[in-house]
Protein backbone atom coordinates (compact mmCIF):
# COMPACT_ATOMS: atom_id res chain seq x y z
CA UNK A 1 0.00 0.00 0.00
CA UNK A 2 2.74 2.32 0.74
CA UNK A 3 4.95 1.78 -2.33
CA UNK A 4 1.33 2.33 -4.59
CA UNK A 5 0.57 5.67 -2.84
CA UNK A 6 4.08 6.72 -3.47
CA UNK A 7 3.54 5.86 -6.88
CA UNK A 8 0.23 8.09 -7.14
CA UNK A 9 2.29 10.86 -5.46
CA UNK A 10 4.94 10.94 -8.43
CA UNK A 11 2.51 10.34 -10.98
CA UNK A 12 0.55 13.19 -9.88
CA UNK A 13 3.64 15.39 -9.45
CA UNK A 14 4.82 14.30 -12.85
CA UNK A 15 1.85 15.71 -13.73
CA UNK A 16 1.41 18.66 -12.26
CA UNK A 17 5.35 20.09 -13.00
CA UNK A 18 5.07 18.18 -16.13
CA UNK A 19 1.83 20.87 -17.04
CA UNK A 20 3.55 23.78 -15.41
CA UNK A 21 6.58 23.22 -17.93
CA UNK A 22 4.17 22.83 -20.74
CA UNK A 23 2.58 25.94 -19.62
CA UNK A 24 6.08 27.60 -20.35
CA UNK A 25 6.53 25.96 -23.36
CA UNK A 26 3.24 26.52 -25.58
CA UNK A 27 2.13 30.08 -26.04
CA UNK A 28 -0.26 31.38 -23.86
CA UNK A 29 -3.92 31.98 -24.89
CA UNK A 30 -5.18 35.57 -24.07
CA UNK A 31 -8.82 34.62 -24.11
CA UNK A 32 -11.52 31.65 -23.00
CA UNK A 33 -14.85 31.66 -25.47
CA UNK A 34 -16.31 29.23 -23.73
CA UNK A 35 -15.69 31.83 -20.59
CA UNK A 36 -16.08 34.86 -21.97
CA UNK A 37 -13.34 36.53 -19.78
CA UNK A 38 -9.85 37.02 -20.40
CA UNK A 39 -6.94 34.12 -19.31
CA UNK A 40 -3.99 35.12 -16.73
CA UNK A 41 -0.53 35.93 -18.65
CA UNK A 42 2.61 34.85 -17.09
CA UNK A 43 3.93 37.24 -14.40
CA UNK A 44 5.90 40.37 -14.29
CA UNK A 45 9.43 38.55 -12.49
CA UNK A 46 10.59 40.50 -9.80
CA UNK A 47 12.49 40.97 -6.85
CA UNK A 48 9.56 42.57 -5.10
CA UNK A 49 7.03 40.19 -6.27
CA UNK A 50 8.56 37.20 -5.14
CA UNK A 51 9.78 39.01 -1.55
CA UNK A 52 6.04 39.84 -1.42
CA UNK A 53 4.83 36.49 -2.45
CA UNK A 54 2.75 37.91 -5.53
CA UNK A 55 4.66 36.24 -7.78
CA UNK A 56 3.89 32.75 -6.73
CA UNK A 57 0.32 33.55 -6.39
CA UNK A 58 -0.08 34.92 -10.01
CA UNK A 59 2.06 32.18 -11.39
CA UNK A 60 -0.70 29.48 -9.95
CA UNK A 61 -3.26 31.44 -11.42
CA UNK A 62 -1.19 31.50 -15.20
CA UNK A 63 -0.95 28.05 -14.67
CA UNK A 64 -4.53 27.10 -13.78
CA UNK A 65 -5.76 29.40 -16.96
CA UNK A 66 -2.94 27.92 -19.45
CA UNK A 67 -2.96 24.48 -18.20
CA UNK A 68 -2.87 22.11 -21.49
CA UNK A 69 -6.41 20.86 -22.00
CA UNK A 70 -7.88 23.02 -19.58
CA UNK A 71 -11.48 22.86 -21.49
CA UNK A 72 -11.38 19.06 -21.66
CA UNK A 73 -10.25 18.96 -17.62
CA UNK A 74 -13.24 21.75 -17.05
CA UNK A 75 -15.50 19.56 -18.89
CA UNK A 76 -14.76 16.36 -17.11
CA UNK A 77 -14.66 17.98 -13.50
CA UNK A 78 -18.04 19.14 -14.41
CA UNK A 79 -19.22 15.70 -15.37
CA UNK A 80 -17.42 13.62 -12.33
CA UNK A 81 -19.51 16.69 -9.73
CA UNK A 82 -22.71 15.60 -11.33
CA UNK A 83 -22.92 12.29 -12.33
CA UNK A 84 -20.54 10.91 -9.66
CA UNK A 85 -20.89 13.14 -6.38
CA UNK A 86 -24.35 14.02 -7.77
CA UNK A 87 -23.66 17.55 -7.00
CA UNK A 88 -26.62 19.94 -7.45
CA UNK A 89 -24.75 22.78 -9.89
CA UNK A 90 -21.29 23.32 -10.98
CA UNK A 91 -19.80 26.67 -10.52
CA UNK A 92 -23.43 28.10 -9.20
CA UNK A 93 -25.27 26.67 -12.65
CA UNK A 94 -27.59 24.18 -11.95
CA UNK A 95 -29.38 22.61 -15.09
CA UNK A 96 -33.60 21.76 -15.06
CA UNK A 97 -36.29 20.49 -17.56
CA UNK A 98 -33.05 21.36 -19.75
CA UNK A 99 -32.35 24.77 -19.13
CA UNK A 100 -29.07 26.08 -17.22
CA UNK A 101 -29.67 28.05 -14.81
CA UNK A 102 -27.38 30.29 -12.62
CA UNK A 103 -28.52 30.71 -9.34
CA UNK A 104 -29.79 33.93 -7.72
CA UNK A 105 -30.26 33.30 -3.77
CA UNK A 106 -30.45 35.02 -1.44
CA UNK A 107 -32.50 38.89 -2.30
CA UNK A 108 -30.30 41.18 -1.52
CA UNK A 109 -32.39 44.24 -0.27
CA UNK A 110 -29.40 46.58 -0.11
CA UNK A 111 -28.11 45.97 -4.15
CA UNK A 112 -31.67 47.43 -4.60
CA UNK A 113 -31.58 50.14 -2.58
CA UNK A 114 -28.32 51.21 -4.14
CA UNK A 115 -30.09 50.09 -7.77
CA UNK A 116 -32.73 52.81 -6.21
CA UNK A 117 -30.40 56.02 -5.22
CA UNK A 118 -28.70 55.09 -8.65
CA UNK A 119 -32.43 55.78 -10.54
CA UNK A 120 -33.41 58.45 -8.08
CA UNK A 121 -30.34 60.44 -8.67
CA UNK A 122 -31.07 60.05 -12.78
CA UNK A 123 -34.64 61.21 -11.92
CA UNK A 124 -33.83 64.28 -9.53
CA UNK A 125 -30.63 65.66 -12.12
CA UNK A 126 -32.57 64.82 -15.89
CA UNK A 127 -36.33 63.92 -15.33
CA UNK A 128 -38.13 65.77 -12.44
CA UNK A 129 -38.99 69.07 -14.22
CA UNK A 130 -38.59 67.44 -17.45
CA UNK A 131 -41.87 66.91 -18.68
CA UNK A 132 -41.32 63.33 -19.68
CA UNK A 133 -43.60 60.08 -18.60
CA UNK A 134 -41.71 57.48 -16.91
CA UNK A 135 -41.83 53.85 -16.77
CA UNK A 136 -40.32 50.93 -15.10
CA UNK A 137 -40.72 47.14 -16.26
CA UNK A 138 -38.49 44.36 -14.24
CA UNK A 139 -37.57 40.97 -16.39
CA UNK A 140 -37.69 37.80 -13.43
CA UNK A 141 -34.28 35.75 -14.72
CA UNK A 142 -34.95 31.90 -15.24
CA UNK A 143 -34.53 30.81 -11.11
CA UNK A 144 -38.31 32.65 -10.80
CA UNK A 145 -39.72 29.38 -13.09
CA UNK A 146 -37.54 26.78 -11.67
CA UNK A 147 -35.60 27.30 -8.66
CA UNK A 148 -38.65 26.02 -6.80
CA UNK A 149 -39.76 23.13 -8.49
CA UNK A 150 -36.03 21.27 -8.95
CA UNK A 151 -35.53 21.84 -5.37
CA UNK A 152 -33.02 24.98 -5.32
CA UNK A 153 -32.93 28.01 -3.16
CA UNK A 154 -35.23 30.41 -4.49
CA UNK A 155 -35.03 34.03 -3.67
CA UNK A 156 -38.61 36.38 -2.85
CA UNK A 157 -39.68 38.12 -6.47
CA UNK A 158 -42.80 39.15 -5.39
CA UNK A 159 -40.73 40.61 -2.75
CA UNK A 160 -38.27 42.16 -5.11
CA UNK A 161 -41.05 43.73 -7.35
CA UNK A 162 -42.38 45.51 -4.37
CA UNK A 163 -39.52 46.67 -3.33
CA UNK A 164 -38.42 48.13 -6.78
CA UNK A 165 -41.32 49.91 -6.82
CA UNK A 166 -41.23 51.67 -3.40
CA UNK A 167 -37.52 52.95 -4.71
CA UNK A 168 -39.42 54.27 -7.51
CA UNK A 169 -42.77 55.92 -6.38
CA UNK A 170 -41.79 58.59 -9.76
CA UNK A 171 -42.40 55.36 -12.36
CA UNK A 172 -45.63 53.95 -13.42
CA UNK A 173 -45.21 50.39 -13.00
CA UNK A 174 -45.67 48.01 -16.12
CA UNK A 175 -46.02 44.46 -15.05
CA UNK A 176 -44.96 41.56 -17.91
CA UNK A 177 -44.15 39.12 -15.12
CA UNK A 178 -47.08 37.14 -15.98
CA UNK A 179 -46.27 37.11 -19.93
CA UNK A 180 -43.31 35.19 -19.03
CA UNK A 181 -42.75 31.23 -18.73
CA UNK A 182 -39.35 29.63 -18.64
CA UNK A 183 -39.62 28.58 -22.75
CA UNK A 184 -39.37 32.26 -23.55
CA UNK A 185 -35.33 31.72 -22.68
CA UNK A 186 -32.72 30.42 -23.98
CA UNK A 187 -31.73 26.87 -22.54
CA UNK A 188 -28.19 27.95 -22.38
CA UNK A 189 -28.06 31.83 -21.43
CA UNK A 190 -29.58 34.37 -19.01
CA UNK A 191 -31.28 36.19 -22.00
CA UNK A 192 -34.83 35.85 -22.95
CA UNK A 193 -35.32 34.81 -26.52
CA UNK A 194 -36.73 38.17 -29.07
CA UNK A 195 -39.25 35.73 -31.03
CA UNK A 196 -41.18 34.89 -27.87
CA UNK A 197 -41.50 38.87 -26.48
CA UNK A 198 -43.18 40.06 -28.62
CA UNK A 199 -46.39 39.85 -26.51
CA UNK A 200 -44.02 42.04 -23.88
CA UNK A 201 -43.29 44.90 -26.61
CA UNK A 202 -47.26 45.05 -26.82
CA UNK A 203 -47.94 45.14 -23.44
CA UNK A 204 -45.02 47.75 -22.87
CA UNK A 205 -45.67 50.03 -26.00
CA UNK A 206 -49.79 49.92 -25.27
CA UNK A 207 -48.80 51.16 -22.06
CA UNK A 208 -46.32 54.30 -23.41
CA UNK A 209 -49.43 55.07 -25.52
CA UNK A 210 -47.97 53.29 -28.70
CA UNK A 211 -49.50 50.52 -30.73
CA UNK A 212 -46.45 48.10 -31.96
CA UNK A 213 -47.22 46.60 -35.96
CA UNK A 214 -46.44 43.04 -34.15
CA UNK A 215 -45.84 41.53 -37.60
CA UNK A 216 -42.59 40.36 -38.21
CA UNK A 217 -40.62 38.05 -40.56
CA UNK A 218 -38.03 35.45 -38.06
CA UNK A 219 -34.81 35.27 -39.19
CA UNK A 220 -32.24 32.05 -38.01
CA UNK A 221 -29.13 32.42 -37.67
CA UNK A 222 -27.14 29.23 -39.45
CA UNK A 223 -25.01 28.35 -36.50
CA UNK A 224 -25.87 27.21 -32.97
CA UNK A 225 -25.83 29.08 -30.38
CA UNK A 226 -24.21 28.72 -26.89
CA UNK A 227 -25.15 30.85 -24.38
CA UNK A 228 -22.91 32.13 -21.39
CA UNK A 229 -23.77 29.17 -18.99
CA UNK A 230 -22.59 26.87 -21.52
CA UNK A 231 -18.95 27.67 -21.49
CA UNK A 232 -19.37 28.97 -17.39
CA UNK A 233 -20.71 25.00 -16.15
CA UNK A 234 -18.36 23.23 -18.44
CA UNK A 235 -21.26 20.95 -19.00
CA UNK A 236 -22.08 19.21 -22.39
CA UNK A 237 -25.22 21.33 -23.19
CA UNK A 238 -26.67 21.51 -26.54
CA UNK A 239 -26.60 24.51 -28.77
CA UNK A 240 -29.75 25.72 -29.97
CA UNK A 241 -31.31 28.58 -32.52
CA UNK A 242 -31.17 32.03 -32.56
CA UNK A 243 -34.15 33.69 -34.37
CA UNK A 244 -34.12 37.75 -34.97
CA UNK A 245 -37.51 39.46 -35.91
CA UNK A 246 -37.40 42.31 -38.67
CA UNK A 247 -39.98 44.02 -41.09
CA UNK A 248 -39.82 46.75 -43.35
CA UNK A 249 -39.51 49.69 -40.44
CA UNK A 250 -36.65 47.72 -38.54
CA UNK A 251 -34.84 47.49 -41.91
CA UNK A 252 -34.69 51.65 -42.58
CA UNK A 253 -33.86 51.57 -38.87
CA UNK A 254 -30.73 52.98 -38.31
CA UNK A 255 -28.49 52.62 -34.91
CA UNK A 256 -25.84 55.32 -34.13
CA UNK A 257 -23.12 54.12 -31.53
CA UNK A 258 -21.84 57.00 -29.61
CA UNK A 259 -18.54 55.32 -28.33
CA UNK A 260 -17.34 54.39 -31.97
CA UNK A 261 -19.02 57.19 -34.14
CA UNK A 262 -20.73 54.24 -35.99
CA UNK A 263 -24.04 54.01 -37.95
CA UNK A 264 -25.06 50.55 -38.19
CA UNK A 265 -28.60 48.58 -38.58
CA UNK A 266 -30.48 47.53 -35.98
CA UNK A 267 -28.94 43.66 -36.44
CA UNK A 268 -25.28 43.85 -36.51
CA UNK A 269 -25.09 40.23 -38.51
CA UNK A 270 -21.03 40.52 -38.42
CA UNK A 271 -21.61 39.47 -34.74
CA UNK A 272 -22.86 36.29 -35.73
CA UNK A 273 -19.54 34.94 -35.99
CA UNK A 274 -18.31 36.24 -32.51
CA UNK A 275 -18.26 34.59 -29.56
CA UNK A 276 -21.49 35.58 -28.60
CA UNK A 277 -24.11 35.99 -31.26
CA UNK A 278 -26.65 37.99 -29.29
CA UNK A 279 -24.73 40.54 -29.58
CA UNK A 280 -26.23 41.15 -33.03
CA UNK A 281 -29.27 42.91 -31.33
CA UNK A 282 -28.19 46.33 -31.17
CA UNK A 283 -23.95 45.53 -31.53
CA UNK A 284 -24.03 43.85 -27.55
CA UNK A 285 -23.09 45.90 -24.68
CA UNK A 286 -23.03 49.67 -25.45
CA UNK A 287 -22.89 52.52 -23.49
CA UNK A 288 -24.87 55.07 -25.20
CA UNK A 289 -26.85 54.09 -28.73
CA UNK A 290 -29.67 56.00 -30.70
CA UNK A 291 -31.93 54.07 -33.03
CA UNK A 292 -33.67 56.47 -35.69
CA UNK A 293 -36.87 55.27 -37.48
CA UNK A 294 -36.98 57.96 -41.03
CA UNK A 295 -41.12 56.10 -41.19
CA UNK A 296 -42.56 56.91 -37.54
CA UNK A 297 -45.74 57.65 -37.93
CA UNK A 298 -45.33 59.91 -34.62
CA UNK A 299 -42.74 62.57 -33.28
CA UNK A 300 -42.77 60.78 -29.92
CA UNK A 301 -39.39 59.90 -28.69
CA UNK A 302 -38.13 57.22 -26.24
CA UNK A 303 -35.45 57.00 -23.57
CA UNK A 304 -34.61 53.63 -22.36
CA UNK A 305 -32.37 52.71 -19.53
CA UNK A 306 -31.68 49.31 -19.80
CA UNK A 307 -29.23 45.92 -19.23
CA UNK A 308 -28.46 43.66 -22.20
CA UNK A 309 -32.34 42.28 -22.28
CA UNK A 310 -33.42 45.63 -23.70
CA UNK A 311 -30.70 45.17 -26.62
CA UNK A 312 -33.30 42.53 -27.99
CA UNK A 313 -37.03 44.17 -26.94
CA UNK A 314 -36.18 47.51 -28.10
CA UNK A 315 -36.29 46.92 -31.35
CA UNK A 316 -40.14 45.62 -30.57
CA UNK A 317 -40.84 49.26 -29.72
CA UNK A 318 -39.06 51.64 -32.30
CA UNK A 319 -41.52 51.40 -34.97
CA UNK A 320 -43.88 53.92 -32.49
CA UNK A 321 -41.06 56.19 -32.40
CA UNK A 322 -39.17 58.86 -34.15
CA UNK A 323 -35.98 57.77 -31.91
CA UNK A 324 -35.02 56.11 -29.25
CA UNK A 325 -31.66 56.20 -27.15
CA UNK A 326 -30.89 53.46 -24.86
CA UNK A 327 -28.53 54.17 -22.08
CA UNK A 328 -26.98 51.48 -19.93
CA UNK A 329 -25.25 53.32 -16.74
CA UNK A 330 -22.94 49.76 -16.29
CA UNK A 331 -21.18 51.29 -19.40
CA UNK A 332 -21.30 55.14 -19.06
CA UNK A 333 -21.65 57.51 -15.58
CA UNK A 334 -25.61 59.04 -15.71
CA UNK A 335 -23.93 62.67 -14.45
CA UNK A 336 -22.48 62.30 -17.82
CA UNK A 337 -25.44 61.91 -20.52
CA UNK A 338 -26.57 65.99 -19.92
CA UNK A 339 -23.82 66.03 -23.11
CA UNK A 340 -25.65 63.66 -25.39
CA UNK A 341 -29.59 63.31 -24.34
CA UNK A 342 -32.44 65.50 -23.90
CA UNK A 343 -34.76 64.54 -21.32
CA UNK A 344 -37.60 67.06 -22.76
CA UNK A 345 -41.13 65.82 -23.05
CA UNK A 346 -39.84 62.24 -23.79
CA UNK A 347 -41.25 58.91 -22.93
CA UNK A 348 -38.53 56.65 -20.19
CA UNK A 349 -38.58 53.67 -19.62
CA UNK A 350 -36.46 52.08 -16.87
CA UNK A 351 -36.33 48.27 -18.37
CA UNK A 352 -34.35 45.96 -16.30
CA UNK A 353 -33.34 42.01 -15.44
CA UNK A 354 -33.86 40.92 -11.79
CA UNK A 355 -30.13 39.64 -12.24
CA UNK A 356 -28.57 42.94 -12.54
CA UNK A 357 -30.87 44.39 -9.71
CA UNK A 358 -29.71 42.39 -7.47
CA UNK A 359 -25.73 42.80 -8.72
CA UNK A 360 -26.13 46.50 -8.91
CA UNK A 361 -22.59 47.14 -7.72
CA UNK A 362 -22.04 47.02 -11.91
CA UNK A 363 -24.69 50.28 -12.07
CA UNK A 364 -22.32 53.98 -12.08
Amino acid sequence: MKAQAKWTVLILAVLFFGSSFVCWLKPAGEYSAQERRKLEQFPKLTLEAIREGSFMKDFEEYTLDQFPLRDDFRSLKAWVSQNIFRKADNNDIYVADGYAVKMEYPLKEKALQYAGARFRNIYEKYLKDSGSKIYLSLIPDKNCFLAESSGHLSMDYDRLYQRMQEEMPYAEYIDITGLLNIEDYYKTDVHWRQEKIVDVADRIGTAMGITPDGKYETKTLQNDFYGVYFGQSALNLQGEKLHYLTNDVLEQCTVYNYENNRTLGVYDLEKAEGDYPYEIYLSGPVSLLKIENPNAKTEKELIVFRDSFGSSLVPLLAEGYRSAILVDIRYIQSDFLENFVDFTDKDVLFLYSTVVLTNSETLK
